[in-house]
């Protein structure tokens, strides 16, 4: 899969004045889409890896990862996309505040031919072998903090060789996920799965939280319930609950676990009950 360099300049063009207030949204929502100018004679094409390099008096560098999402195109109007001429729409997944960005003298020196020192960078493609190297980068500076452990950590694998699981902003939540595992407990609500009783501490916390409502229903005035409307599923449970557009249930998940013979029923541990009732008392305190 080809990748490509995409430049920005927040003193010229087309600026992007919420950026630090994106950041700080990022962790939460997962994904924040937004047209990008591009060449017009660029040739990129969806699900391509999209490395956002910082240009101008704030210093160059890399600042940024994600992964494009349409075809190149022409928007109707200027005025509605902030961005004008060819442009693609980028998924951001990864961004680094102003500031933190990556060196250029540290990326000539480890990815000497990928372009940095390009003027505007709209969509220049990166050699495959120098992504490689940009990959390697980006997986030693990125900061962990925030990052599922579960996930690939964005822009450290190409996009071909990355099976992903749509993770909403209700799911990525850190406030609604506390809640939703001290009442639920870190198993799994399908299979039972527990990453701490196979693991020990190692595996402590560690579980999906997945959103039971498409979001696709979700109406406007959505409040989220963090006990209601979310459950822990391991990642191979999750991976099968979006199987189909409209996501399996966990009753159904066991259903199928149980017709194939891998499950017979769980029961709840003290601790998890345990956990519920120290749930109610946060709740109830709130």
């Amino acid at each position: 899969m080809v990748a490509v360099l995409l430049g920005w300049n927040p003193g010229a063009g087309t600026t992007w004045p919420e950026y630090s207030r994106v950041v700080d949204e990022l962790a939460a929502a997962g994904v924040h889409r937004r047209p990008w100018r591009i060449l017009n004679s660029a040739s990129v094409l969806p699900g391509a890896d999209a490395w956002l390099l910082l240009v101008g008096k704030a210093g160059r560098g890399l600042i940024g990862h994600g992964v494009t999402a349409s075809h190149p195109y022409r928007p109707a109007r200027e005025e509605q996309t902030g961005a004008s001429g060819t442009v693609i729409d980028v998924d951001f997944d990864a961004l680094l505040p102003v500031g933190d960005q990556i060196p250029v003298d540290f990326l000539l020196e480890r990815a000497p031919r990928a372009g940095w020192n390009t003027v505007k960078a709209a969509g220049r493609r990166i050699p495959e072998e120098e992504e490689r190297a940009v990959r390697a980068i980006w997986a030693e500076r990125l900061p962990a903090d925030g990052i599922d452990p579960i996930l690939p950590v964005p822009g450290t694998a190409p996009q071909d060789a990355l099976t992903r699981v749509g993770m909403n902003r209700y799911e990525r939540s850190p406030q609604a996920r506390r809640i939703c595992l001290a009442h639920h407990g870190t198993s799994c609500a399908a299979c039972g799965f527990s990453f701490e009783a196979v693991y020990g501490p190692e595996g402590e916390g560690f579980i999906h939280v997945h959103h039971l409502t498409p979001v696709s229903q979700l109406g406007p005035g959505y409040e989220l319930d963090p006990i209601g409307d979310l459950v822990p599923l391991c990642p191979n449970c999750h991976y099968m609950a979006h199987r189909r557009p409209v996501p399996y249930t966990p009753a159904e998940l066991r259903a199928m676990m149980s017709g194939a013979g891998h499950i017979a029923g769980s029961v709840l541990s003290p601790q998890e009950l345990e956990a519920q009732a120290a749930a109610q008392r946060i709740l109830d305190s709130r």
